[in-house]
């Protein structure tokens, strides 16, 4: 994967003198097998970020109501701006007064495989397919395992903000909803009360 530039709305909206999110660096940072992370985010509400390592950033979608094992569910995923790739480590609380001030846990991780393909069954780039609406990919995490679909349903215009919905393909495998009170860390194994504490502290 290609490196770029960290992204610019990312770092507008935060002040990295008052948050520890990272600010990213230009290139680097990317393997061979992209990665893929997803983060239980106690903010104003609590959600789910799901990200995905793309040409050297991290795509990045707001699940409000986290991923699922069920094949018949499908799940809102609303796009948000494109992360650093350093994000995929961040584990902590931001402060108050900033942009998405609370508590942040890794509740899972792991790579990922492009599964898109043109109408001849020819593997399409992961980029390509997200740009037109439609990719498929199988995860390799602790937790969430499996062939899932992001399919864009409504684009960005007249007021209206772009939309996406999560899908699970195939069989129900691994991960199910996680309740956010309960849900543990797949880094440190901690809670998000545990975190907020210990920071507080």
């Amino acid at each position: 994967m290609t490196g770029a530039d960290t992204p610019a709305e990312y770092r507008r909206k935060r002040d990295f003198r008052r948050t520890r999110e990272p600010r990213g660096r230009s290139g680097g940072g990317a393997g061979d097998e992209p990665r893929f992370v997803v983060q239980i985010h106690e903010a104003t509400t609590t959600h789910v970020d799901f990200r995905l390592e793309v040409d050297g950033v991290l795509r990045s979608w707001s699940v409000p109501k986290g991923p699922f094992g069920d094949p018949h569910d499908k799940r809102l995923a609303m796009p948000t701006e494109d992360h650093p790739l350093e994000y995929r480590d961040f584990e902590g609380t931001i402060a108050e007064g900033e942009y998405g001030a609370g508590t942040v846990i890794i509740w899972d991780e792991g790579g990922y495989r492009n599964r898109s393909t043109d109408e001849h069954g020819h593997e399409i780039p992961f980029a390509r397919a997200l740009d037109a609406g439609h990719a498929f990919f199988r995860l390799d995490g602790h937790k969430l395992r499996g062939d899932w679909a992001l399919t864009r349903f409504r684009e960005g215009s007249g007021g209206e903000r772009e939309a996406w919905l999560l899908v699970r393909r195939g069989h129900r495998a691994g991960g199910g909803t996680p309740d956010p009170r309960r849900a543990r860390s797949a880094r440190s194994g901690r809670t998000l009360g545990q975190v907020a504490a210990e920071e507080a502290a």
